[in-house]
This record gives C-alpha cells, structure tokens and sequence, in this order.
C-alpha cells in the first residue's frame, strides 16, 4: 500500500534503514521513530502531510493532537502468520514452535481489540482495505484510497505498483489480518 501511496505522489516519511532484499523486493517503508511513540509520541509530528507506516499495536500511542487517516490493510491472518514465519527462516532465525491456533487467536483479539479503539478515537478517519481486493482489482482500490486521502493523486500509478508475483504466502480460506499504515494530516 505506501508503494501504492508514493508512486501516486504522497510523500513517505521514511529512514531508510532498511533496504530491499528478499523478503521485500520492492523495499520497505519503516520509520524506526515510530517504534518509540511511548517513549517521545511528539515525534509524529514529523510526519505532518505525509504517509507513515506504523503498525496496528502503536495506533492506541499517537497522540490525540493531530488528525490521521489510516488505511487499514485486512489480510487473512494465516497469511500473515505463514509471510512472517517464512521471512524469518530466510533470515536464518528460529521460528518458535507456538501453533498457528494460539497465534491466529492473539492476532484476532489484537484485531478486535484495535477495531475498537479506532471506533472511539474521533482524530482517526479509517478505510479498511483487504489485501486480496487490491490483488484482484488495484484500480478500484486504488481510487477507494485516493478518494478517502482527499485526492490528488494519481490512481493509475498507484494501481501500477500491484505486482501478484510478489504474493507468495497464499490461502484458499478467508480470515482477517492486519497491517495497518495511517497518512497523518
């Protein structure tokens, strides 16, 4: 989605820590600021008019002073569970021996749990986006995203950046996941 975001002519608030490799071709969009929202939650300000990357479990840690819109990326979770444990043995780590079940149900009460709290916050316009609509149909989800960024952007370019090749963890079943990017404005 933040490929689809700056190639459609938002500006990414980046660090550029990261560089692409095989586990994201493309490359990443991380901001290690964000990781530290508890610690110094003024540090988004630094993201005035741009798009950011932060994960759905620092949402409830940006502060209630600025306004944000976040596009909420729904994925299935076994998706999710399956991409995260692949990247870490590409990466030579250990993936922990914990059932899939137990994760899946953790994943899915965080879900809830963040589903309700963007419910209450008044400062946070939402658009859920499923992963496997974008997949199917980059163009209408690409214009969803730029009517409810205000517009300004280019949907075609957007669209453009959908590459299938690079969904490698696929299901044949349904379930919700998350990965979550607010734009703050």
């Amino acid at each position: 989605m933040l490929q689809m975001m700056v190639a459609g002519g938002l500006e990414p608030l980046t660090d550029g820590l990261r560089a692409a490799d095989e586990n994201n071709p493309k490359g990443y969009f991380e901001w290690e600021p964000a990781k530290s929202l508890k610690r110094d939650p003024n540090a988004i300000a630094a993201a005035e008019g741009k798009v950011v990357k932060i994960i759905s479990a620092l949402l409830p840690l940006l502060p209630d002073d600025h306004e944000y819109r976040v596009v909420f990326m729904m994925r299935p979770l076994e998706e999710v569970i399956a991409s995260q444990n692949s990247m870490l043995r590409r990466l030579g780590k250990e993936v922990r021996s914990t059932s899939t079940e137990s994760v899946m149900t953790a994943f899915e009460k965080h879900l809830r749990d963040t589903e309700r709290f963007l419910a209450t916050r008044g400062n946070m316009a939402v658009l859920k986006i499923e992963h496997a609509k974008v997949l199917a149909d980059p163009a209408r989800q690409a214009s969803r995203v730029a009517a409810f960024l205000g517009g300004g952007v280019k949907v075609e370019l957007m669209a453009a950046q959908v590459e299938g090749s690079l969904h490698r963890e696929k299901l044949a079943s349904p379930h919700s996941g998350n990965i979550a990017g607010p734009a703050l404005r």
